[in-house]
């Protein structure tokens, strides 16, 4: 899927007039959408979808291609039954499967999807690891350790440097990129870190067995509470959960630059138009000429966190989860004729 890129510089334009038009009246699952599109919940916490029960705390997720149709998988932020589950559904859109990818870690949060069809499924725990999974339920999912120990958040891949970017959920948590020594195998790599001068330097023990990962590099530059990533059209955007920010980092000119606030989890279209979860239970749309408009309200679900945005290969559906503790999750889809 390729992108546009987003604009690089100069502020973002707060209340213009949405794209898809002003939001209609909630309907169903309590979803206030603009007209042409529809929402529909196609899997809840506890409850069995197509023989598997799903997950509870469901968090980051992707989508995947599946011959005629595609993949969702969505990973659990469960103490010590995390792990991640996937729903397969066929060309009409109905559910077809429902299956683990990944069973018995620990607090499963966000992660990432790979070019080469694989699913970064990330720990959040103390000395967190990368498991890299089989969307499609083949093969077994495998620890990547040279990714480092330590509380991962979020991963994105960046095809084009063939480095993959992590977040860290920290209170002085780090910005990291891993670097493969053959792209596309993720056994074995160097593990780096920016710093504050916008350079990048190698952490010297990615195990972190006598000092914590975040602490190795003296000039290492630090984010409160790193949390979503996505990288689209040359830049990684990722987000801050302390202070509820919104970054771009430019890898083409190895600049970083703080959008917005508010943001917790983020994806990109085919248009190029960012999809970013408020701290509300509501969903924004950022063109490429930087202006934010709502796109979806979720009503109902006071308290809730929403997670996993990700879109179906086609552009066609947007997926995400709103998530209330660790015991309640609704995962819904949305469908439409979003920009292309």
């Amino acid at each position: 899927m390729s992108h546009k890129t987003l604009l690089r510089t100069g502020p973002l334009l707060q209340g213009g007039v949405s794209p898809y038009g002003p939001l209609r009246l909630p309907g169903e699952h309590g979803l206030a959408l603009p007209s042409g599109f529809h929402g529909r919940e196609v899997a809840r916490s506890g409850r069995k979808v197509a023989g598997l029960t799903w997950h509870a705390a469901p968090d980051g997720g992707a989508c995947f291609p599946d011959g005629g149709g595609w993949i969702y998988v969505s990973n659990s932020e469960l103490p010590l039954l995390g792990g991640a589950s996937a729903l397969r559904f066929r060309s009409d859109g109905s559910v077809a499967d429902a299956y683990r990818i990944l069973s018995g870690t620990d607090l499963n949060c966000a992660g990432g999807a790979t070019p080469w069809h694989t699913w970064l499924s990330c720990e959040l725990g103390h000395r967190g690891r990368v498991f890299e999974c089989d969307p499609y339920g083949s093969r077994a999912a495998r620890p990547r350790l040279a990714m480092g120990r330590f509380k991962h958040e979020a991963a994105a891949c960046d095809p084009e440097r063939r480095v993959v970017y992590m977040t860290e959920d920290e209170p002085d948590g780090c910005f990291y990129r891993f670097i493969p020594g053959d792209w596309g195998d993720l056994t074995e790599g160097t593990l780096e870190v920016l710093c504050a001068s916008g350079h990048w330097r190698v952490v010297p023990s990615p195990a972190a067995l006598f000092q914590e990962a975040r602490h190795q590099v003296e000039d290492a530059r630090h984010f409160d509470g790193g949390d979503g990533c996505h990288y689209a059209g040359g830049v990684c955007y990722f987000t801050t959960k302390g202070d509820s920010g919104l970054w771009a980092y430019d890898a083409q000119t190895s600049t970083l630059d703080r959008l917005c606030s508010g943001v917790r989890a983020i994806t990109a279209a085919p248009s190029g138009d960012l999809y970013v979860a408020r701290e509300t239970t509501q969903i924004d749309v950022i063109a490429p000429d930087r202006e934010v408009t709502p796109f979806l309200r979720l009503e109902g679900h006071d308290g809730a966190e929403l997670t996993g945005l990700a879109f179906s290969p086609d552009g066609e559906r947007l997926y995400f989860s709103a998530r209330r503790g660790r015991t309640e999750g609704h995962t819904f889809e949305v469908t439409g004729r979003f920009r292309t």
